[in-house]
């Protein structure tokens, strides 16, 4: 009977043990490919600070899964499909990430995508690619993104043009998923608004001439040019070439056209006016916090992708921490769960307040710095686009397009 006694008593024991014994502290490390070298290496940092910041928001609030620390490991993925395979290759199976915010540029996104993150089943949540070619990617419902189509871009910048009875336009695309579905976008809206697309070609990204380019444009008669390219690469240089013909009074260009590097080489006298088009934060709480959150971190609230980036990598921990384990396996179906109604609003930098709701069993809504993130059945979400032009030597914001 003794024996039977202490049996029990042992048994009950272990049982309080096993109930009592703290949760293990779980470590994650996200990936995030960008293009650090190549056409948009200027644009890159900035928006790579956005996804530092939100880890480390989530740090500070005590960490991911119980306590344990939230790490983000960089790979250039240069702006190329193939650079970006190897990046992603690496992230996903050398260093086990859970999830990955990136590519940056819609080549990097499919090319990591196809060759290494689809096939590990790890999330991909880019802050920037934008080609409409992304929509139909066959990916499991692996892939997502924070930014809007440029579909939805090139409609908004075909009517800010017709809205400042520019009815008639030359327009140059770099030959990629993203110029050429940019462009489409564009033609398409701008055509549908009554307006004439005078001359359309195509370009390869790298040259380090267009002059024959722009003649074919100019001799269009068209006035103004619109550039979808990047301002680190051939767009800077066909601006630069344009601007020395004197064939152009009006230039225009999308998104890859805001950055600094734009004017290397420029008077920016010469192209004051200028006209831009970007993805844009929401005019709401939500927006309001991020920049207040990334100016006392010393950042730039509106730099280009930067807020959409921040939104990337707090969506994913949010999934992650949704998920309950550092597995690939769930984060899709859990980063659906953390974006969308019904639920508690979440802002940008409310990383405690998320982890005691998901941990009381309560639905939560993130708001993003970027805006609504209701992921439609492609992953693609809803957003505003905002006008640009250059003043003194830089972009300036002007407002949404409505």
């Amino acid at each position: 009977m003794r024996h039977i006694k202490k049996s029990l008593t042992l048994a009950v024991a272990v049982g309080v043990l096993s109930t009592a014994a703290p949760a293990v502290a779980q470590d994650v490390t996200l990936g995030f490919v960008g293009g650090f070298t190549g056409p948009i290496e200027s644009l890159t940092p900035p928006i790579f600070a956005g996804a530092e910041l939100a880890v480390a928001h989530i740090n500070e609030q005590g960490g991911i899964l119980d306590g344990g620390t939230l790490t983000i490991t960089s790979a250039d993925g240069a702006c190329d499909a193939t650079a970006a395979a190897n990046a992603t290759d690496r992230l996903v199976n050398t260093d086990q990430v859970t999830a990955i915010v990136g590519g940056l540029c819609t080549g990097e996104t499919i090319g990591g995508a196809n060759s290494a993150a689809i096939p590990g089943g790890v999330v991909m949540v880019s802050p920037a690619s934008t080609a409409p070619a992304l929509t139909t990617l066959e990916d499991n419902d692996l892939v997502f993104r924070t930014t809007p189509s440029d579909a939805f871009q090139g409609q908004k910048l075909a009517e800010l043009l017709l809205s400042k009875d520019i009815t008639e336009i030359a327009l140059t695309y770099v030959n990629n998923d993203y110029g050429s579905g940019f462009a489409s976008a564009v033609t398409e809206a701008y055509e549908a608004g009554g307006g004439t697309i005078a001359a359309n070609l195509a370009h390869e990204d790298g040259k380090a001439d267009y002059r024959a380019e722009l003649g074919n444009l100019a001799s269009s008669g068209a006035e103004t040019l619109v550039v979808l390219a990047y301002a680190n690469s051939s767009g800077q240089t066909i601006l630069r070439q344009a601007l020395e013909s004197g064939n152009f009074l009006t230039f225009v260009g999308g998104d890859g056209m805001v950055g600094d590097d734009l004017f290397t080489g420029i008077d920016a006298a010469s192209v004051e006016g200028m006209i831009a088009t970007r993805a844009g934060a929401f005019e709401g709480d939500s927006a309001t916090v991020y920049a207040e959150l990334a100016t006392a971190a010393g950042l730039t609230p509106n730099d280009v992708y930067a807020p959409q980036s921040y939104d990337a990598a707090f969506l994913l921990a949010l999934a992650i921490e949704k998920n309950g384990s550092a597995d690939r396996e769930g984060v899709s179906a859990a980063l659906r769960e953390v974006s969308s109604a019904p639920g508690e609003t979440i802002l940008p930098g409310e990383w405690e307040k998320a982890r005691e709701l998901i941990a009381a069993g309560t639905d939560i809504d993130y708001q993003g710095a970027g805006g609504d993130l209701d992921f439609d059945d492609a992953g693609d979400v809803d957003g505003v686009i905002v006008e640009l032009t250059v003043e003194g030597g830089s972009f300036v914001e002007v407002g949404v397009i409505e």
